[in-house]
């Protein structure tokens, strides 16, 4: 059936999704890339080829009659719709709609629809840091990790991850079998990485210093957006190909990225763009914890006159003060992958994004409706 399948990208307009649009639609196995989003950016369509067209629908993870009808026809889904936010500006209850609802309302489709191939793309967020900030230095997928997760983006993930893994194995209204599995992002940078943007405008305004919150000895994994996207495209077909192997299994993402230590990757990559960018200084704990309950009382004060989006939460600090890194080559051994971006291509790649956004006037998003 090579070159007949189908395939569904939920959240085909994020800055993941999009990048396995491009990547499925050079794939010459696939007649179909469809992409479902709330946001209908139609320029997604360039990247049909002679033999794989690309295809947008709009409509909203969160209604099943939508849902269901964007997965007519589809044969492998891989659900990346997500709402994304770190900061703490977006209700739970919104968070876990999009997030866990959405990911019900897949699975039932492809249960009614027989589609029998779903790949999520879930984060390491899902996974930790704890309440308790405990590290994770250099764990695998099969290292034991407890206790409630710091982030409630995380939760949402982690509970999306629960279900997904669940419904493996559910039998398909054609008497088929479901087969799932996980891969989890961590801190993905590239072109389109909004938190990049933001990052080297406030860089820019404290006269190329790039301050940091995180102690030096803080470990946590960063992987280039197209490499990321190219372990989807490969997980998904070897999901078809060796399902025995796939089903069940959760998967890292990661590459050739040189450093564990996020300033110094965040150094490079903006000193890419602008050789004016240096190193600044370390913000000690205390002071952006105090900042940060600062900002919180002048939101309550001013509130409803004025409602400025928080900059910063306690949760997202302890994030990022709290080693959480993976060492693996579990993707590598199950399916073939390799990056398909060294280090200097995904370098390069983003800086030049990065020196034409610099000049963009729209300002960087905080979070991503559906991703």
């Amino acid at each position: 059936m090579d070159g007949a399948w189908v395939y569904l990208v939920t959240g085909g307009c994020g800055f993941v999704g999009e990048r396995i649009v491009e990547l499925l639609s050079q794939q010459d196995y696939i007649k179909e890339v469809r992409v479902f989003d709330s946001v209908a950016r139609e320029e997604v369509e360039k990247y049909s080829t002679g033999t794989t067209r690309v295809t947008m629908t709009r409509g909203d993870i969160r209604e099943p009659g939508a849902v269901l009808a964007a997965m007519q026809g589809v044969h492998v889904v891989l659900h990346t719709a997500a709402l994304v936010d770190y900061r703490g500006s977006v209700p739970f209850w919104e968070l876990r709609a999009v997030n866990v609802g959405g990911t019900e309302n897949v699975l039932r489709a492809c249960c009614a629809l027989s589609i029998p191939y779903l790949l999520y793309t879930s984060s390491i967020a899902a996974v930790g840091p704890n309440t308790s900030r405990e590290p994770l230095v250099r764990g695998d997928e099969d290292t034991a990790y407890s206790g409630e997760v710091e982030l409630p983006y995380g939760k949402t993930k982690a509970m999306a991850e629960k279900i997904v893994l669940e419904a493996n194995g559910k039998k398909l209204s054609s008497g088929g079998t479901l087969r799932t599995c996980i891969i989890r992002a961590n801190t993905v940078y590239g072109e389109k990485a909004a938190f990049l943007q933001e990052l080297y405008l406030l860089t820019r305004a404290s006269k190329g210093a790039l301050n940091y919150l995180e102690p030096e000895h803080t470990e946590r994994n960063h992987t280039y957006v197209g490499n990321v996207a190219w372990m989807h495209v490969l997980a998904a077909r070897s999901l078809q190909l060796e399902p025995e192997l796939l089903a069940g299994q959760v998967y890292y993402c990661y590459d050739d990225t040189p450093s564990r230590k996020g300033f110094l990757v965040r150094l490079q990559l903006l000193s890419s763009a602008d050789p004016s960018v240096r190193l600044g200084s370390h913000i000690p704990y205390w002071k952006m914890w105090l900042m940060i309950q600062l900002h919180r009382v002048i939101r309550a004060m001013l509130f409803p006159f004025w409602r400025p989006q928080p900059f910063l939460s306690v949760p997202l600090l302890n994030t990022i003060v709290t080693s959480f890194s993976f060492e693996t080559d579990k993707a590598a051994r199950h399916f073939g992958y390799k990056p398909l971006f060294t280090w200097e291509e995904s370098r390069l790649r983003t800086a030049q994004w990065l020196k034409a956004a610099a000049g963009s006037p729209a300002p960087p998003q905080l979070h991503e409706k559906m991703n």
